[in-house]
């Protein structure tokens, strides 16, 4: 799971352009959204992508987007338990 938590974190900067940070700079259990990271709904559809075309996930229930787009950590755990 750390190995997938490192990996997540270099994936969203790129994915996101977030040039400045370093994944050093975004703790697992931050909210990505508000006051965490900051994100807004456009990084979320990015982070959509990101899932279907690194990981074979779709999601779904998009009102469990939400949930799981919370952290790095709740991304990493939605991964593992529904990747084939």
């Amino acid at each position: 799971m750390e190995k997938l938590i490192q990996d997540l974190k270099v994936e969203i900067i790129e994915a996101l352009n977030l040039e400045d940070m370093t994944p050093e700079d975004i703790d697992e259990n931050m909210p990505l959204f508000g006051d965490g990271l900051g994100l807004d709904s456009i990084d979320a559809l990015e982070l959509i992508v990101l899932l279907e075309k690194n990981y074979g996930i779709k999601i779904e229930d998009p009102k469990k987007g939400k949930d799981i787009f919370f952290s790095v950590k709740t991304i990493a755990e939605f991964i593992t338990a529904n990747q084939k």
